[in-house]
């Protein structure tokens, strides 16, 4: 291991290669840049990372013949890549991520990373994104970082020596924030029916977005909840300074928030740094549905892009256009539906914000589906809850329309009769 600069770094990319970019806040973007240049002189080199927040510039037209991004995850920052043809998307359930690398489905040749300046023994930190970074890092054949001050030192399964490394690439950059902003009236409406379901003593798994905000701005009147999520944000961190948050009936790590990786402001970061009350594990290890099972009245809130009157779930696409990917969504509802007293939602508005319902008579041609009709329970927009479990298609399809937007319920109810559903 030795310290060098982003450009001697990574010269160690060879044509060919396959290279996995750190992800969410964490991603390494002197590193990034810094291959970038080399385009040029790099031919077909395989980009894999979930998503990422920063300058994706490998991922530009004009770089085709250089860089070609496999997605785990799409983000904003990489969509037109694969609409572009210089990239794909991988459908894949997050907590399998891992498995990719560690069984060399897809072999790792180089693993770029951001971690936290070495302690005094020599131990790094992956610090707010493990994920299936951890994996990336275990399997590669060569694996270089920047060091980042600004990074925090987390507890858990992100704690490397600096042996694990070529080189080490020296920034001083505060980490990508992602501040949220206060819920609207039509989100908070959302946020509070959702609270409804939650029970004191539940453990919770939320994602990031305008309506888990709402749900965990709801909460404040709520007793000894716990995390077990994929990731976090600012709402969480609220909770539990109020003492909301309490952990204390966890079957799992009492007492501690265990996430995988946490995106927000600065605040979370600070949050997280050297906090033995959150632990920071591998994605396999977090969203493995075994193990969210044995959390007693496990809530998991996710939301859909659209959803069908049956109760099929589109998260991943709009159409045939990939939007974002399979993610977490089905490891954590059906580790909920098992669990003791376990609760899966579904949260969203009835309409877009251009006015076109969310609650379909069929989804759109091309539509991923990311959670079957078998798998929902709970579905919950600003008209109402509708409980899906154990219900046959004309039941689903009427307690959804009952939820839609009064404007669309008509054309609903006329849909569902065209496609059979005798309402």
């Amino acid at each position: 291991m030795q310290y060098v600069t982003a450009q001697e770094a990574v010269k160690v990319i060879e044509s060919g290669n396959r290279v996995y970019i750190h992800g969410m806040a964490a991603m390494p973007q002197s590193l990034v840049d810094a291959m970038t240049e080399r385009a040029s002189e790099l031919r077909d080199v395989e980009i894999i990372h979930l998503h990422t927040e920063g300058d994706t510039c490998y991922a530009l037209p004009k770089h085709r013949d250089s860089f070609f991004v496999n997605n785990v995850f799409v983000g904003a920052n990489v969509r037109h890549c694969i609409e572009e043809g210089n990239g794909d998307y991988i459908p894949v359930f997050l907590s399998e991520v891992p498995v990719l690398f560690r069984r060399g489905v897809l072999p790792i040749d180089v693993a770029m990373v951001q971690v936290s300046p070495p302690d005094k023994h020599g131990y790094v930190s992956l610090g707010v994104s493990i994920d299936a970074t951890l994996a990336a890092v275990q399997s590669a054949k060569i694996v270089i970082a920047e060091v980042n001050p600004h990074m925090p030192r987390t507890h858990g399964d992100g704690n490397l020596h600096v042996s694990a490394f070529e080189y080490l690439v020296e920034v001083n950059r505060p980490l990508h924030e992602a501040t949220p902003h206060p819920p609207t009236d039509l989100e908070l409406q959302i946020g509070r029916k959702v609270a409804e379901l939650i029970e004191d003593r539940a453990t919770l798994q939320m994602g990031i977005g305008a309506i888990p905000n709402a749900v965990l701005a709801s909460l404040g009147n709520h007793k000894d909840l716990g995390i077990h999520t994929e990731m976090f944000s600012d709402g969480v961190v609220d909770l539990f300074e109020a003492g909301v948050i309490t952990n204390a009936y966890k079957p799992i790590h009492r007492g501690q928030i265990v996430a995988t990786f946490v995106s927000g402001s600065k605040r979370v970061y600070d949050f997280v740094d050297d906090n033995p009350k959150v632990i920071m594990r591998d994605v396999a290890y977090v969203n493995d549905t075994a193990r969210i099972r044995r959390h007693p009245k496990m809530t998991a809130i996710n939301s859909a892009i659209e959803m069908d009157l049956t109760g099929q779930v589109c998260a991943d696409s709009i159409g045939t256009r990939l939007f974002s990917g399979v993610g977490g969504q089905m490891d954590f509802v059906r580790g909920a539906s098992l669990a003791e007293d376990g609760k899966p939602i579904f949260a969203f508005s009835s309409r877009t914000p251009k006015g076109v319902s969310k609650i379909v008579s069929m989804l759109k041609p091309g539509a991923g589906v990311v959670t079957t009709r078998s798998h929902v329970h709970y579905v919950v927009t600003e008209y109402g809850v509708a409980d899906l479990y154990g219900k046959n298609l004309r039941q689903r399809a009427r307690a959804l329309i009952e939820i839609a937007h009064p404007d669309d319920r008509a054309m609903l109810e006329r849909e569902a009769r065209e496609r059979g559903l005798h309402i």
